[in-house]
């Protein structure tokens, strides 16, 4: 990266490691030096949550607000009804319009952690696209809008030609979400002085269309950024783990085992996850991230708790660290651990250890907890668990017992009354 930006936000882009393209460095940085920005990404509602993936573009927002511009977060509730297409191997499943509207309820939250909504210029503003996608007239938006778009350009987009050459199915609907997000960075701009939109690089595509469909029908001058496609040491995509998606909504995924999967965190990660996921300086980041044998492990601890207080509070980060200590340096069982709790009608005279461990999500079924067993990999209360066909009943579960898969997994199974 050569630019050398006079703007603090595109300064903290770059240097700590948010920026992967951007379509025009100077003309962007002289509008951040010139006065507020006004600034977007977007977010569908295929889900109540959000997760550990889209943590990336929050921070941006937030960083984004914090140099002292407006974060615009866009909610897809017009478009989360077509789903996007970019670099997937089929169609998403289409959602009601109540999915959708339950499902952006559950994402609101999440948001109040990181930026600060109100009416002040450089508050941030929660937006639905429905808004003015619902209501539009096919054949006056074909009109006014599709007649700026090239099909020809459009199929040489990274993500609808990824498709196209393995020869799969891509639907109309989906072909027709590209216009739709263009007219969005269009409507913004009228709308709301939008002049930046941000996202994953594998949108970059779509941005350029926003950007050119701006500039032909309003004749102003706006700006793309995107950031890298994240993934994790061993290669793995951000934001999934072997138990599932890393959700950032409490009720999906206690603040616990939000805290673990940090606390997990590769060593070849640490530098760079505390550059993007915390607040630290940068000098920090890389003192923590250099750190070598069992010092990298008070790294990590570091980046679990300023990434745990950020998304859930600092109490919910302090608790998370004491948990993890009983749990694992005292043998205890800790509070925050995940929880299964049966009821009685559920447990009735007893049930199996297999079915506990693949219940409570240490295994992913039967096979597996049995194959972990036979392994030496299970423990009961911290002592080793030897027989795949030991059954628990109500005298078992008078008080709490804690399952473990190895030494980092641990599950509570407690009896509900």
């Amino acid at each position: 990266m050569t630019y050398h930006p006079k703007s603090d936000f595109l300064r903290v882009m770059i240097e700590r490691g948010y920026l992967a393209d951007c379509t025009d460095y100077q003309g962007l940085d002289e509008a951040l030096i010139a006065g507020v920005v006004p600034a977007y990404i977007g977010f569908d509602a295929t889900a109540p949550s959000l997760h550990v993936g889209s943590l990336i573009q929050i921070m941006m927002l937030r960083w984004l607000q914090k140099t002292g511009h407006r974060p615009l977060v866009l909610m897809g509730g017009g478009t989360t009804k077509v789903g996007d297409p970019s670099f997937r191997a089929d169609e998403r499943p289409l959602l009601t319009p109540d999915q959708i509207d339950a499902n952006i309820a559950g994402i609101k939250e999440v948001f109040s952690s990181y930026v600060t909504f109100g009416d002040g210029p450089a508050d941030a503003l929660m937006l639905n696209n429905a808004e003015w996608l619902d209501g539009l007239n096919y054949l006056d938006f074909l009109r006014d809008v599709g007649r700026h778009f090239s099909v020809n350009r459009m199929l040489s987009f990274e993500s609808v030609k990824s498709r196209l050459d393995r020869e799969q199915s891509l639907s109309f609907l989906e072909f027709n979400y590209m216009i739709l997000q263009a007219y969005d960075f269009l409507e913004l701009n009228r709308r709301y002085g939008c002049r930046l939109q941000m996202g994953g690089s594998d949108q970059w595509g779509n941005i350029v269309n926003g950007i050119d469909l701006t500039r032909r029908i309003l004749d102003d001058e706006v700006f793309g950024l995107t950031s890298p496609l994240l993934t994790t040491a061993d290669g793995k995509k951000m934001g999934k783990s072997a138990e599932g998606a890393i959700w950032l909504n409490a009720e999906m995924l206690s603040p616990y085992a939000f805290w673990q999967f940090w606390r997990n965190t590769a060593d070849a990660d640490v530098g760079r996850f505390l550059k993007l996921y915390t607040e630290l300086e940068i000098e920090e980041c890389e003192r923590l991230g250099a750190l070598a044998g069992s010092e990298i492990n008070d790294a990590k601890i570091v980046l679990a708790n300023a990434v745990t207080a950020l998304c859930h509070g600092a109490e919910a980060a302090t608790a998370a660290e004491a948990t993890a200590r009983e749990v694992f340096e005292k043998g205890g069982a800790g509070d925050e651990l995940p929880t299964l709790t049966l009821s009685a009608a559920e447990l009735g005279e007893g049930i199996s250890v297999v079915q506990l461990i693949t219940r409570s999500g240490l295994a992913k079924s039967g096979k597996e907890a049995k194959r972990l067993i036979a392994d030496q990999g299970a423990r009961l209360n911290d002592a080793p668990l030897t027989d795949a066909g030991l059954m628990i009943g109500p005298a078992d579960l008078a008080r709490p017992i804690k399952l473990s898969a190895g030494k980092k997994r641990h599950a509570l199974v407690t009896l509900d009354g």
